[in-house]
């Protein structure tokens, strides 16, 4: 027990070291990008550089948060020099940075000034709403009273949703890795709301805070919605201080379903919302990456409930529940207690969650735009790189790129690897602009394959080649 717990203390320290050795070789590599960037004339005299890197396999637009020191960023320029949507928010200012090139980089420019004062009427209603879709919370409990889909012309929910509920967890031999399978006969009192805030209410950003207490804990729950997007985030930050309690977040939906679709590593897989056997019984509690799907069994809509960090969900018919937090005493007394925060987001939908791309939304959740400010541009001495660029095209809109790095056994070889995330099968169809040549099918210990298609990927297969550089340095 008390082993476990020096265990945990002592590899807390490595991983924090080792994320901040991580932090610091991507800091380095983003800056030795930007700092080739060719040298630009500014559409301002004053105007900053600033780059925003994608480093998923699609072209993305989502808003950004650029801090601001002691001048605030008054305007934000592209590449062609036309100005961008912006929103001051507290210290930061928001950039809603469109089509950010797949595997690739875009240039802006920041020009400085006072800072703006952005007023909210705080009698307003409590109403998030876009171009997509419009979400209601309620006053007086925090939660969602409404999520109303305006393209699909339909109300997603049929009760409160972003329920947290509380259950009593315990009589577990095993307390840290089991789940009470009668834990829903032990439920416990609502969380009580606290204070109800809007936090920000823009052109391309809005937010409420939602602060809830639960015995000695405190969950702080911004709701945010930006622009042009239909997902709704909860950014959560909870002060948790109990013991043998579990927590999920519960969202009851407009829709049936015969099946509920789980990420998996490297996959999705199906599991009934009417289990049978006792194997189907058993699992009263599910295990997810960053989504969990549930469409109508008309496949015509439906719900995904992203997250980047909380695995664990049980399945209904007619509702999705992410679990949020636990209290386990053995062998960790401590185990889970202290300060926690995530974020999770409900994402309706039209089809299936593979018409809705929501492998592309988990991932997007997961791993948000990288920027990088720059005092200038010089002229790079090697062959500048233009404001605007790809690197790398796969081809498919079912290939996920996973890895992109130099060959752990050839010096002169990178090695490139995708998977299939729908089920489908698919065909790499590379293109780039770095000094790379070839296409060799390699298995995961990067030796040659004879028996596979040369591009061929079949149906959720990660697929791994190896590519000869010419000229090209892992700095």
């Amino acid at each position: 027990r008390l082993a476990i717990l020096d265990l945990h203390l002592d590899k807390l320290l490595e991983w924090q070291a080792a994320l901040t050795a991580a932090h610091q070789i991507l800091e380095q590599a983003l800056s030795a990008i930007a700092s080739s960037i060719s040298a630009l004339q500014p559409p301002h005299p004053q105007a900053q550089p600033l780059v925003i890197f994608n480093s998923l396999n699609w072209r993305r637009s989502e808003v950004v948060a650029l801090p601001t020191t002691a001048s605030a960023i008054t305007q934000i320029y592209d590449s062609n020099g036309q100005k961008c949507a912006t929103q001051p928010l507290a210290e930061k200012c928001l950039l809603f940075a469109e089509n950010i090139p797949a595997i690739g980089y875009q240039l802006f420019w920041v020009s400085f000034g006072d800072r703006p004062h952005l007023p909210i009427n705080p009698n307003s209603e409590y109403i998030l709403e876009n171009q997509l879709i419009s979400v209601q919370i309620d006053p007086s409990t925090g939660e969602i009273r409404q999520i109303f889909d305006k393209q699909q012309q339909r109300e997603f929910l049929k009760g409160a949703g972003n329920q947290l509920q509380f259950f009593r967890d315990s009589e577990q031999y095993w307390d840290a890795w089991n789940i009470n399978p009668n834990y829903e006969e032990y439920s416990l009192p609502s969380a009580e709301l606290k204070s109800i805030q809007w936090l920000a209410k823009g052109e391309i950003y809005q937010s409420i805070r939602v602060i809830l207490q639960f015995e000695n804990s405190e969950f702080i729950q911004d709701y945010i919605l930006e622009s042009h997007s239909p997902i709704l985030k909860i950014a959560t930050q909870v002060n948790w201080q109990e013991e043998h309690i579990l927590v999920k977040a519960a969202f009851p939906l407009n829709l049936e379903a015969d099946f509920v679709t789980c990420e998996m590593p490297f996959g999705a897989i199906q599991r009934t919302t009417h289990p049978q056997t006792p194997a189907e019984k058993a699992k009263w509690e599910v295990p997810l990456l960053n989504w969990v799907d549930i469409t109508d069994n008309s496949q015509t809509f439906g719900v995904s409930l992203l997250n980047d960090g909380k695995y664990g969900c049980d399945l209904q018919c007619d509702r999705l529940r992410l679990t949020l937090l636990r209290s386990p005493r053995w062998p960790d007394p401590e185990c889970d207690r202290g300060y926690h925060q995530f974020t999770y987001a409900i994402y309706p939908h039209a089809g299936s969650w593979e018409a809705a791309e929501t492998v592309r939304r988990g991932y997007e959740l997961n791993c948000p735009l990288q920027t990088q400010s720059l005092s200038s541009l010089k002229s790079p001495s090697n062959p500048p790189l233009p404001p605007r660029h790809q690197f790398l095209e796969v081809g498919a809109d079912n290939l996920v790129l996973t890895a992109f790095k130099p060959s752990e056994t050839d010096a002169n070889c990178w090695i490139l690897r995708c998977y299939e995330c729908q089920g489908q099968p698919s065909v790499l169809q590379l293109q780039t602009s770095l000094p790379l040549a070839g296409t060799q099918a390699v298995d995961l210990l990067e030796q040659p394959l004879t028996s596979q298609a040369h591009h061929q990927v079949k149906p959720w297969q990660i697929a791994t080649w190896a590519l000869q550089a010419q000229g090209i340095s892992e700095a």
